[in-house]
């Protein structure tokens, strides 16, 4: 997807611009503890250069002051809104194989706006378990419920996104029955054959590519690395690495 051209839902904010936002929020939370930085610092720690950071902010209107730059506590609240909205958002997280626990473990889901709702699965001696997740107060546990749930899950819970960390060979029977459910985002970790029903937004995750490419930069090591705001159109991109902002 081009640069000019916003996908459907997105509030009339470029694809590319989308991606890079989490990354000028990150080093923005990395720096809260200032109140101002300016477009050349934010833009050189996210790898971009400051005119494409200024235009990638203007789309939240006039947020910056000349001279001073952007207000650090004010472009953490906008630019979280934009990305996450107001409280924190539920998700579920559908196959608790390895990949699905190792998913779960990960504690940063409660300052990047997003709380786990529910854990699935339907493996017997999985099905009624508990498993430690991360939460905004601290840690806790969910129980581990079954796919035959699924209706009452989202129901209960209003999560209206879910990871998809089943076996390659059941992913597009629950990626459909996701869907009938009430989901209509899905991060797809598992395969590259499942096709999304109409309404629904997947998004792919592929290591072994993502592997490929980094592996194709070390045989040709002349080659241009690819510019930070690339994305494959797939849900996969390609980053420069982020610098440290002086505090």
């Amino acid at each position: 997807m081009s640069e000019g051209a916003p996908p459907p839902g997105s509030g009339g904010i470029p694809e590319a611009t989308i991606a890079r936002l989490p990354r000028y929020l990150q080093v923005l939370r990395d720096v809260r503890g200032r109140s101002t930085i300016s477009s050349q610092q934010l833009a050189e720690a996210v790898g971009v250069n400051p005119a494409q950071l200024r235009k990638d902010l203007s789309y939240f209107g006039s947020v910056g002051t000349r001279g001073v730059g952007y207000d650090v506590g004010r472009l953490i609240a906008l630019i979280s809104d934009h990305l996450v909205g107001p409280g924190s958002r539920p998700f579920l997280i559908v196959g608790m194989g390895k990949l699905g626990t190792a998913m779960a473990g990960f504690t940063g889901y409660p300052e990047r706006g997003f709380r786990i709702a529910g854990l699935i699965d339907v493996a017997p001696d999985l099905v009624g378990t508990r498993l430690r997740v991360a939460t905004t107060i601290g840690p806790t546990s969910l129980v581990i419920r079954h796919l035959d749930d699924l209706p009452a899950i989202v129901a209960e819970t209003g999560a209206s996104i879910a990871l998809l960390c089943v076996p390659p060979r059941a992913a597009q029977d629950t990626l459909q029955r996701l869907a009938a459910a009430g989901v209509t985002s899905i991060l797809n970790f598992v395969s590259d054959g499942v096709h999304a029903p109409e309404g629904v937004r997947l998004r792919d995750v592929d290591l072994g590519r993502e592997l490929q490419i980094l592996a194709y930069y070390q045989q040709h090591p002349d080659t241009a690395a690819p510019h930070a705001d690339t994305t494959d159109g797939q849900g996969t991109s390609t980053q420069k690495s982020q610098k440290k902002v002086s505090v």
